[in-house]
């Protein structure tokens, strides 16, 4: 059974926490959308200030909405469109203060004001993207780049298994 927790820690600390979540939350599960499902949800209880987080997967080279938590989103996303497409088409994940000032962002909720994007890559193919969206503008910084790269890993190991 799972119970929402408070995270009371450094941002680093509570990263490392909601990590080991994920690792023991898909422990001996190996269905891929549960996986999905919950670690958006996961993240979506874990993260303040956000109004989106869930997964685009790449299917016929483009990517198509998976698992998520908030508002309907747009269903698909070229490859190399937006900020999602970038991430896939650059194999890095995208942080993105304004999403405003980024050429050729898809606005898909118009509430959302920053964002970050971390590519899912399995086995050197683009398996699909974590994207996450905030209402306020530079919600992410480096340690949330360094840590969401850091829960993607671990997600990719329960993937793989």
């Amino acid at each position: 059974m799972f119970e929402t927790q408070s995270y009371h820690g450094t941002k680093e600390e509570n990263y490392e926490q909601v990590i080991k979540q994920l690792d023991s939350l898909l422990e001996g599960e190996n269905d891929v959308t549960a996986h999905l499902a919950n670690a958006s949800s996961l993240l979506n209880q874990f993260l303040d200030q956000v109004n989106w987080v869930g997964f685009y997967l790449m299917k016929e080279g483009e990517l198509v909405l998976g698992p998520f938590q908030g508002l309907p989103a747009c269903v698909r996303i070229p490859n190399g469109k937006g900020v999602c497409g970038t991430a896939t088409a650059e194999q890095t994940t995208q942080l993105v203060p304004d999403v405003h000032e980024f050429p050729g962002h898809i606005a898909c909720d118009a509430q959302s004001q920053s964002e970050i994007v971390v590519p899912i890559i399995i086995d050197d193919k683009i398996f699909g993207v974590l994207d996450i969206d905030a209402p306020v503008k530079n919600r992410f910084d480096e340690i949330d780049k360094t840590y969401l790269e850091r829960f993607v890993d671990t997600l990719i190991k329960h993937i793989k298994e």
